[in-house]
């Protein structure tokens, strides 16, 4: 089957190193939080659906920050997928994947980065046609060991890890074979967001643009 992701997911994953992973509780955060990340070198934001003010953000960074590619995260039914698009997100993330998520991201308007952790699990999506997947959550899962056991038996899935890494292990998972970028909240500390730290946001965000995939 032919993989119905591939141009859109393919091209997000591998516009910077790390996709940062935001919870923002004050939807005025968002603008300036997506300038100081876009600025920094991160353009893809991911904007956790764990808040109610997500939605309020995600359009207002669409609308107001042409720079960046927001997207939405923490995406569990149809009726997000919906709403993501709404807002103006480009893409999605999921934890994992459920029969009514596949069904209804095939085709959808804003592209979808469903969640694997087992090889079962990856080889189901992949027979959907998703073949770009987010890893999750991979410490806890196995971390880049079961990266590269899988690799071998599935070659042709790249994955966005995400769970458990900082600056610390960023590296050793981008040099992963089978992975095109990974996701962290570390990159946008919740102190820093309430203080309104957007330069200190920033230098993070330089910092982790620094770092290449292998």
């Amino acid at each position: 089957m032919t993989l119905i992701e591939t141009v859109s997911i393919e091209s997000l994953l591998h516009l910077a190193p790390v996709i940062p992973v935001v919870v923002i509780e004050d939807p005025a955060h968002a603008v300036p939080l997506a300038r100081a990340l876009v600025a920094g070198g991160l353009p893809v934001i991911e904007v956790t659906l764990r808040t109610g003010a997500a939605l309020e953000a995600v359009r207002a960074i669409a609308e107001e920050v042409p720079d960046a590619i927001v997207g939405t995260g923490t995406v569990r039914r149809p009726a997000d997928l919906d709403a993501s698009a709404e807002a103006g997100a480009r893409f999605a993330v999921s934890p994992g994947a459920s029969p009514d998520l596949i069904a209804a991201a095939r085709g959808h308007a804003v592209g979808w980065l469903p969640g694997a952790a087992t090889a079962s699990e990856a080889m189901t999506l992949a027979e959907h046609g998703f073949g770009f997947q987010k890893f999750f959550p991979a410490e806890a899962a196995g971390g880049t060991a079961l990266l590269r056991s899988l690799h071998g038996p599935l070659p042709e899935i790249r994955f966005c890890a995400t769970g458990g890494i900082g600056l610390g292990n960023a590296g050793d998972y981008l040099a992963t074979p089978n992975v095109a970028c990974v996701g962290g909240s570390w990159v946008t500390p919740a102190k820093r967001m309430a203080a309104g730290d957007w330069a200190g946001i920033e230098r993070l965000a330089r910092e982790a643009a620094a770092l290449r995939a292998g």
